[in-house]
């Protein structure tokens, strides 16, 4: 049954492209919020003014709409929390912070780096947590004066509960963290610059959100998120503390999680590719969820219609580029032909196409459309599968023309270019009829005979239906090209 009431938040922060982990996230949340009736909020990470970057929170916004999902509150929406930039925000963690402090769960840190690490590295040694140990926990008014007086500026640490915090994980079921596991962590830097750990939470809190659908590599800062928000709840800053579900990790190659800099998790390789987005999303659904056991290929409204965060498996999921473009295949295929016509459109003309703009015919790239539509995986394989009909004569592969033009292709090709020349070219039948009896005059069939002819028309051993190719190309212009491989043969 929907809820109405669910609010769910995507918060990426905007450093370098876009990956693939973060559009299965943005995925989870957004059908999620939909299938609940519910709210997506779309809030920016931005205060590392060090990694930021306008370019990127551009890129955000623009993976976001080419996706095809839409928020609710958040950039260039708005909201009734606004601003969603944490950039523009300070005000409001200074002012949480100092309420902590005030009220007790937080207090000041004087410890140096040095200090942490010389007590980290002994509590090791003695087979100990090496966590924060406390130190600063219950200094008295004389010993911060004294810190302060050697130009120590401390930094604010969060004071953790003595008692073991235990919740109920959307994805993983129920989970206790010790509290020698969770000690007293930083919230603000000694500059006064607000941390991860304090401006995520009360950002969820202020903005009311009720489910946090995120990845399992921040499932260790879960139980002391619960502690901050029992605290800010205290002081009427939260209404409720929000379920928690830890999505799986997606792994890339050699069973590691796939990270930001691996090639194949960028976004913008597998728009450059040609991916449909619903062909990436129907994939990218699959790393952790699925519609039923003995079906991958669906669409975004099922999906929505389907989902449950409790179906969400919690074991990591494998990203498999071959699967991937398989997905995408299958999608291409279900486009109406004049959709995927006009999708293939940014690959038909320069950078990505080799022909001149004016030499692009859109009458001849629509006759083939239908038979490349079957073909594809991607849509940038468009290119090469249609310039046969758009330049002045075929790129050769190589490699293609040595391994079709064996001794005795020169005979092949006279025979089968004088049957084109007399053939009805009205309809392919009758154009592959010309090449079969050319082949068992030579004593070859079909596949064998059509191979030089593919060859010298394309420039490639494999292609589109080469009699549907041919008819589209022309008899003129298919006759030429024969005469041009003759040519080379016998030069």
């Amino acid at each position: 049954m929907a809820n109405a009431n669910v609010r769910v938040r995507f918060c990426p922060s905007p450093t370098g492209n876009p990956h693939v982990g973060l559009v299965r996230t943005a995925l989870f949340n957004w059908a999620f919020a939909r299938h609940n009736e519910g709210t997506l909020v779309f809030r920016i990470e931005d205060t590392d003014a060090a990694r930021d970057s306008e370019e990127s929170y551009q890129q955000l916004l623009d993976s976001m709409r080419w996706l095809g999902f839409d928020w609710d509150e958040g950039p260039e929406v708005g909201g009734p929390h606004a601003p969603y930039r944490q950039s523009q925000r300070m005000d409001l963690y200074q002012d949480v912070a100092q309420k902590l402090l005030d009220a007790g769960h937080a207090y000041h840190c004087y410890c140096s780096t040095e200090e942490l690490d010389a007590r980290r590295d002994a509590a090791r040694a003695a087979g100990k947590p090496s966590g924060y140990d406390g130190h600063c926990r219950e200094l008295t008014a004389e010993q911060k004066t004294a810190y302060e007086a050697e130009g120590r500026t401390p930094i604010v640490r969060f004071r953790m509960p003595d008692e073991a915090i235990t919740f109920t994980d959307l994805v993983r079921g129920e989970i206790t963290y010790l509290p020698e596991n969770v000690p007293d962590y930083g919230i603000v830097r000694a500059n006064g610059a607000p941390l991860y750990t304090l401006v995520n939470p009360v950002d969820d809190a202020l903005m009311e959100i009720t489910h946090v659908l995120r990845g399992e590599d921040l499932l260790s800062s879960t139980p002391r998120q619960i502690a901050l928000y029992k605290a800010l709840t205290e002081l009427g800053i939260a209404k409720e503390t929000p379920a928690f579900g830890h999505l799986p990790y997606v792994m890339g190659e050699g069973n590691k999680k796939l990270s930001k800099r691996d090639p194949q998790s960028s976004l913008n390789l597998y728009r450059e590719r040609g991916f449909l987005p619903e062909g990436l999303l129907n994939y990218l659904s699959l790393l952790g969820w699925s519609l039923a056991a003995d079906r991958d290929i669906f669409g975004i409204d099922e999906m929505v219609a389907a989902f449950d965060i409790a179906d969400v498996n919690p074991n990591p999921a494998r990203f498999d580029l071959k699967k991937a473009e398989a997905i995408n295949a299958d999608h291409i295929r279900l486009l109406d032909v004049k959709d995927f016509a006009e999708r293939c459109a940014p690959w038909l003309k320069p950078p990505f196409a080799p022909w001149a703009e004016a030499d692009f015919d859109q009458s001849l790239f629509d006759a083939i459309a239908p038979h490349a539509q079957t073909r594809l995986k991607v849509l940038s394989e468009i290119t090469d599968n249609v310039d046969f009909l758009f330049l002045p004569e075929p790129v050769f592969d190589e490699a293609s023309w040595t391994k079709a033009m064996k001794e005795g292709s020169d005979a092949l090709l006279r025979t089968a270019r004088e049957k084109l020349a007399a053939a009805d070219w009205s309809s392919p039948e009758s154009l592959k009829e010309a090449v079969l009896a050319a082949g068992e005059e030579h004593g070859l069939k079909l596949g064998k005979a059509q191979a030089p002819v593919r060859v010298a028309v394309t420039g490639r051993t494999i292609g589109l239906p080469l009699f549907e190719s041919l008819e589209i190309l022309g008899k003129e212009k298919t006759l030429a090209r024969i005469d041009a491989a003759l040519a080379r043969l016998t030069a």
